[in-house]
């Protein structure tokens, strides 16, 4: 049986996973295929927002894996009418966009000195006639940014990581991967820029779960936590505080909180 699963973590042995602990959270660091994986665990999503420790973890880890300087491209895939596929174009609503913003108006706003950020939500393939990757393309050749930071939601082996595994990796992303719906994906590769990805579980197959083929008149069947509106907001607003002080540490929560509502 395939098992489907856009987490590291669950299709790498054990002995390669280095674990420890930061801010009370567990952390799993891992190399696969060259790239770099980052798993933090937290709190249900549907129960708690982790609070300031774990997005100032987030926004540590993603710095480390980002250039230090340079315009960043922020791109929230997914299809932000599904509730399950709605974590990236959540996310992108929060991000703070700092690129249109210098001279006299970042003066007398108090923002200059700000990392620029370009923020994107692409929309899907049915809904739009383009794929993600081709947006994202078209706009990395037109504004060149340093890298590009893509959210998206993901797919998960264990209903115990559902809404409570936050993935980080320089690997970039192939959208749709984890449910077999694979398109273009967003990588070093694909658009000459560092690309690195983060998400969230938000849906597993309930073959997985239930340790059985999928059947093959109905295909596989996915399912996701009863509380998925709930865990998808949180979460979104925990990755966008996160991407937020990760590209500019030097505002505060409240500062981006104010800024972006």
């Amino acid at each position: 049986m395939e098992l489907r699963t856009d987490l590291a973590v669950e299709i790498t042995p054990p002995s390669s996973h280095r674990r420890e602990e930061r801010a009370g959270l567990p952390v799993t660091r891992l190399t696969h295929g060259g790239n770099r994986y980052v798993t933090v665990e937290s709190a249900p999503f549907a129960e708690s927002d982790g609070g300031e420790a774990l997005t100032e973890l987030l926004a540590q880890e993603l710095a480390a894996l980002l250039p230090e300087k340079g315009l960043v491209l922020v791109v929230g895939l997914g299809n932000r009418l599904i509730t399950p596929d709605a974590l990236g174009p959540r996310m992108a609503d929060r991000i703070l966009a700092t690129r249109h913003i210098g001279g006299e108006l970042a003066r007398v706003t108090g923002l200059d000195g700000l990392r620029p950020a370009a923020v994107l939500a692409p929309g899907v393939l049915g809904n739009t006639g383009v794929e993600s990757e081709e947006a994202v393309a078209a706009l990395v050749t037109a504004l060149r940014p340093a890298a590009v930071v893509a959210a998206d939601a993901l797919a998960a082996r264990s209903a115990s990581r559902l809404g409570r595994t936050v993935q980080l990796t320089d690997a970039g992303i192939s959208p749709g991967e984890g449910v077999g719906n694979r398109r273009p994906g967003l990588s070093a590769e694909t658009l000459g820029v560092p690309v690195v990805a983060l998400g969230v579980p938000t849906v597993a197959e309930v073959s997985h779960l239930a340790g059985i083929a999928p059947d093959g008149k109905t295909g596989a069947m996915i399912v996701t936590p009863r509380e998925i509106d709930l865990l998808v907001e949180r979460a979104s607003r925990v990755l966008a505080m996160a991407v937020n002080r990760a590209l500019n540490p030097t505002l505060s929560r409240e500062d981006f909180w104010r800024l972006t509502v």
